[in-house]
């Protein structure tokens, strides 16, 4: 099978409970068609704890299948829920966390 190398996936709705079944889909068929997925994440308005959950998943699976996973975006609700989270290095990718709270 021809797995393209690179592709970058974006994500324009928020990341709660109710989107979290056909995201999940969407994040895993989107990692299957590729070594290095880029997730920009600029367009999420909201993220709860379930959208917290299926980023980790993922992040699961890059690791298992030996894939890469970029974060090149970050929504500021998604900034202030990793920095809550204390998760901004879990997924190792730069991030601009605002010096105002």
């Amino acid at each position: 099978m021809n797995v393209p190398t690179a592709s970058r996936l974006a994500l324009r709705e928020d990341m709660t409970i109710y989107q979290a079944q056909a995201q999940k889909e969407q994040l895993l068929a989107a990692l299957a068609a590729t070594e290095d997925l880029e997730l920009d994440l600029s367009g999420v308005g909201e993220m709860d704890t379930a959208g917290l959950q299926l980023l980790l998943l993922l992040k699961r699976e890059v690791l298992q299948q030996g894939k890469q996973l970029k974060i090149i975006s970050h929504s500021p609700n998604v900034q202030r829920l990793f920095d809550f989270c204390n998760l901004v290095g879990v997924f190792g990718d730069p991030m601009l966390i605002s010096a105002k709270p």
